[in-house]
Parts: structure tokens; C-alpha cells; sequence
């Protein structure tokens, strides 16, 4: 199956990483679904950079967290696109705040979105990546899902439970032609990494071995061999594109 006939599916697309990862598939030739929940202006330029990329694309707005949402609406794409072979799991919100102050509702929140909702995709998707006998799931992880960080105890067990989930569903998956990988960032570029004081920038740059702070772009380009037909033979792995800053 040639790369410009997949149709791939981005939660979380409509900026930063998820925008980013949108672009690069598009330059691969593949057909995107932007998924977005609000901003939907933002979903919009996504699309417009995909279109000038080289490729099309299609807006996917829903909750990634609600059940009853994913299933309809994976469901319209499967009936409008004919199939799904790739599936990016990026949405991912922070509630940040110590674990003795933190509410409840940030802890379900954050899980809810950043994990339960990659369960709820991935399932909506994997049976029709089963029949096709291939598929590509990939799950946008975090350093601090491995390292851990005061103050984003709930972020940080979400993150670590996609690395979990993966390797589950590596397992199953394999004999279907369907892999399941993470990918794990570092410190990236974003618009609040972008606000900070340079001293605090300084400070998190001083933190990694290659003294730079990542983009999207090189988080998208992981998404990119992951999702190709060259990482045939790697399943149930988290690639961790952070500078060095953890070496696991």
C-alpha cells in the first residue's frame, strides 16, 4: 500500500505537535483527519498548511474523552474515508498543582483526556487496521511520564500509562500487521515554552545534553518513520526524542 492512499487520523491536530504532525504526513502524501475540540480556527490553518503540503485533508471535531463521540464520529470517517491506517494519539491537557492540593476533577480530567481517550480511539479504529492487516497506532507519550515531575503527578501517570498501553497492545496487534509505539518529548517548543523568562529557558536548556530545546518539527519526524513502512518491525516501543535529557 503506497503512502499517498493512507488516510491518517491526529487527535489533538489543530496546533503545536499535533499541527506539526499533521503537516509531515501530509508531505508523506497521506490523506489527514484533523481532530480539534475548540479553536476551531486553528483546526482551520492546520488544514490549510496540509493542503499546502501537498495533500488533503478532512476537520474532526469532537471529545476525545467522550465515548459516545468517538465512536460516532470514527465511525462517519470510516464510512466517508473508507478506512483509518494510521492513528496518532496526541490531545493531552495539563492541570498542574501538587498532589496535596490537587483536585479531584484535575486528576480525572487530565486522565480522562491525555489516556482514557487513546484507549477510546484506538479501539474505535483497530479493528478495521486488523481486517487491512496493517495499521500504525502511535501514542504521544512525555519525558515526564519516565521521569516523573513535582507537580503533574496526574499528567505525568497519564503519560506513563500510554507506554503501558502500548506494549498491551503491541502484543495483540502483532499478528494483524498492526503496530503500537510511543513516542516521548522532551522539552519542545511551544507557545508557553516560547513566554518564558530566558533565564528559565536558560535554566530548562542547561537540563539537556544537546543544549537546545526541541520543536514539533522533530517530534514529527519520529511520527513520520513510525508511521512508515520502515518501521515495519519495531512495535511496542517508546522513542524518546528529548536531547538526551533522559536516557533511559
Amino acid at each position: 500500500m503506497s503512502e499517498d492512499r493512507r488516510i491518517a487520523l491526529v487527535t489533538g491536530g489543530s496546533r503545536g505537535i499535533g499541527r506539526a504532525v499533521c503537516v509531515r504526513l501530509a508531505r508523506m502524501g497521506m490523506r489527514v483527519g484533523i481532530n480539534f475540540v475548540s479553536r476551531p480556527e486553528a483546526a482551520e490553518e492546520t488544514l490549510r498548511l496540509v493542503r499546502e503540503a501537498g495533500s488533503e485533508g478532512f476537520l474532526a471535531p469532537f471529545d476525545v474523552a467522550d465515548t459516545v463521540a468517538v465512536q460516532d464520529r470514527i465511525k462517519a470517517i470510516l464510512d466517508q474515508e473508507g478506512r483509518i491506517d494510521v492513528l496518532i494519539n496526541n490531545a493531552g491537557i495539563t492541570r498542574d498543582g501538587l498532589m496535596a492540593r490537587m483536585a479531584e476533577a484535575d486528576w480525572d480530567a487530565v486522565l480522562n483526556t491525555n489516556l482514557k481517550s487513546a484507549f477510546l480511539c484506538s479501539k474505535a479504529v483497530m479493528r478495521t487496521m486488523m481486517k487491512q492487516k496493517w495499521g500504525r497506532i502511535i501514542h504521544i507519550a512525555s519525558v515526564v511520564g519516565c521521569m516523573g515531575n513535582a507537580g503533574q503527578v496526574n499528567y505525568a501517570a497519564a503519560k506513563a500509562g500510554l507506554t503501558g498501553l502500548a506494549k498491551s497492545m503491541a502484543r495483540e496487534l502483532a499478528s494483524r500487521g498492526v503496530t503500537v509505539n510511543c513516542i516521548a518529548p522532551g522539552f519542545i517548543v511551544t507557545d508557553m515554552t516560547a513566554a518564558l523568562p530566558a533565564e528559565v529557558q536558560d535554566s530548562l536548556k542547561a537540563q539537556i545534553p544537546l543544549g537546545m530545546l526541541g520543536t514539533p518539527d522533530d517530534v514529527a519526524a519520529a511520527v513520520a518513520f513510525l508511521a512508515s513502512e520502515d518501521s515495519r518491525y519495531i512495535t511496542g516501543q517508546t522513542l524518546h526524542v528529548n536531547g538526551g535529557m533522559f536516557m533511559p
